[in-house]
């Protein structure tokens, strides 16, 4: 991943900055670097993934001007061509190095150029203003806050924050900051005007455009794995990209040893797809062990994030123990786009696309989150396909009559795009579990029964008192909140509240997020 950090002001000592920079270590765990700047302090944290050579350290300086990157710059080279051609020249093999020169040509115009995951600290000394901004999906992680006097400090995680600003926020996707004021320069929620055309052709171009979007994301010096689920969009996201690499790929599974429900679906995946599949099994003293590590490393209290974390966080940590791979790609943004097993009880087109906005909306305090933590605390990147800006946009802008569920099946579209051989049938239509229950069941059960011993009815009742807002509404929820304010006391407000289905409508008003409370769940976890 990497991580970066910078400060406005100079009321705050470099003593304390260091303190706080250096929570974010294992995001880069190649190299450091800290600038004291005539604007303020600027760092990075490396983990080399493109251009691994000395040259491609950060902050990048030209001309008075320095740039730390978090981000992957898809179709950097061709953008590097360009640039060359107007007598630009570049030292390192490092995407984020094109960044500098953009600016110059292009100000904060360059932000709607990028097609990218990325967030950026940037201090412009020929007109002493600071810029930041961030991907338009939220992919890469940025907070921010201000010091006593007002002056502005930016960073990777809210950890490196705490102690510096009363108030940690998150940088809002798709908005740069230009030093005064935060600017929307991309909305992934905008549809300008439905595709209302056949079938076939829609699934045409959403194979597509996830082809593409999966193509560009195995662009790497660093090697590179995959994390298989057993589920739809995981295995997709394999089974493409075998292709793609034409030999075998490195898949990695886990799940308890129980009763992990997608364990043998992603055994016969990886045996499909001819991968080297590595499996992590795990027991409930994992789970609870793994617990207050997990909370601390998301910065959340929400009860589905910190569930679907846990068998992450450690699938992730075998990987980096055993293994010599820097880039994961993951599943993560699929159900926002096509829809989750709740959004089969949405009354409407418009009430399912209203909800997909949201979902997109907020994906950075959830899902998002969940795969940047579990990934970069473990000094591993993390890759989206289906985050892929071009895949987002063509998707959203699909006639949301066509994604409901009127199939019968849920997610058709996406299956059907991908019929054929990338995967066994049985896979491609199986309705998945949510991740936490995939793991199993007993996970979650094992998680509600700590949590049902620690606390009494009455103590539930009066220590969920403390918290007016998002206030906690099971015992689980409570433990969360109560070890999310260990770390982060005060700074609820990061969250926008608990993931849950959309309990307006008929069927959906639950009080646990979980996918198997809900009455269309069946079989999924047969």
């Amino acid at each position: 991943m990497c991580a970066i950090m910078g400060y406005t002001g100079k009321k705050i000592s470099m003593e304390r900055y260091l303190e706080g920079f250096a929570r974010t270590g294992s995001r880069g765990p190649d190299d450091s670097r800290v600038l004291q700047i005539p604007g303020g302090i600027i760092s990075f944290h490396r983990l080399a993934i493109m251009g691994l050579s000395p040259e491609g350290m950060q902050p990048f300086a030209r001309e008075g001007r320095y740039l730390v990157c978090n981000g992957e710059i898809y179709g950097f080279r061709k953008m590097r061509a360009e640039l060359e051609k107007k007598g630009y020249r570049f030292c390192s093999g490092s995407d984020c190095e094109i960044l500098l020169p953009l600016y110059e040509e292009y100000g904060c115009g360059m932000f709607g150029m990028l097609d990218a995951e990325f967030a950026l600290i940037l201090y412009d000394g020929k007109r002493k203003k600071w810029i930041a901004g961030r991907d338009p999906i939220g992919i890469r992680p940025l907070y921010y806050g201000q010091d006593e006097e007002g002056a502005y400090l930016f960073a990777s995680e809210p950890k490196n924050l705490v102690g510096l600003t009363d108030r940690i926020l998150p940088f809002p996707p798709g908005h740069y900051f230009d030093g005064e004021r935060f600017v929307c320069y991309r909305d992934m929620t905008a549809v300008k005007e439905y595709n209302k055309g056949d079938l076939e052709t829609i699934c045409r171009g959403i194979r597509e455009k996830l082809t593409a979007g999966i193509r560009k994301r195995l662009d790497a010096d660093a090697p590179l794995g995959f994390l298989l689920s057993g589920g739809l969009d995981s295995s997709l996201v394999c089974a493409v990209a075998a292709r793609e690499l034409q030999r075998p790929i490195e898949t990695y599974s886990i799940g308890m040893a129980e009763d992990a429900i997608d364990l043998k679906y992603a055994r016969e995946v990886a045996t499909y797809l001819h991968a080297n599949h590595h499996e992590v099994i795990i027991r409930r003293e994992d789970v609870l062990n793994a617990l207050p590590e997990v909370v601390k490393l998301l910065a959340t209290y929400d009860i589905t994030t910190i569930r679907a974390s846990i068998g992450m966080y450690l699938v992730c940590r075998a990987i980096h123990e055993s293994s010599d791979l820097r880039v994961l790609l993951t599943g993560e943004i699929s159900d926002e786009l096509f829809g989750y097993k709740y959004t089969d009880y949405a009354p409407s087109a418009e009430a399912f696309q209203a909800e997909s906005e949201k979902r997109i909306r907020e994906l950075h305090m959830y899902d998002v989150l969940r795969a940047d933590r579990c990934i970069s605390v473990n000094s591993l990147e993390a890759r989206v396909p289906f985050g892929d800006l071009d895949f987002v946009s063509y998707v959203m802008a699909i006639d949301p009559e066509k994604k409901r569920n009127i199939y019968g099946k849920g997610k058709y579209l996406l299956r059907h795009a991908f019929e054929g051989d990338y995967l066994p049938q049985s896979i491609l239509m199986r309705e998945k579990a949510a991740f936490s229950d995939a793991v199993g069941h007993s996970m979650v059960d094992d998680l509600k029964e700590y949590a049902e011993q620690r606390y009494s009815d009455a103590e539930l009742e009066e220590k969920r008192k403390k918290y007016s807002y998002a206030t906690p509404f099971t015992k689980e929820s409570l433990l969360y909140r109560e070890l999310f304010e260990e770390s982060y006391p005060g700074q609820a407000e990061m969250i926008c509240g608990f993931w849950m289905p959309n309990r307006e409508w008929e069927g959906c008003d639950v009080s646990d997020p979980s996918a198997r409370v809900l009455a269309n769940y069946g079989a999924s976890g047969e």
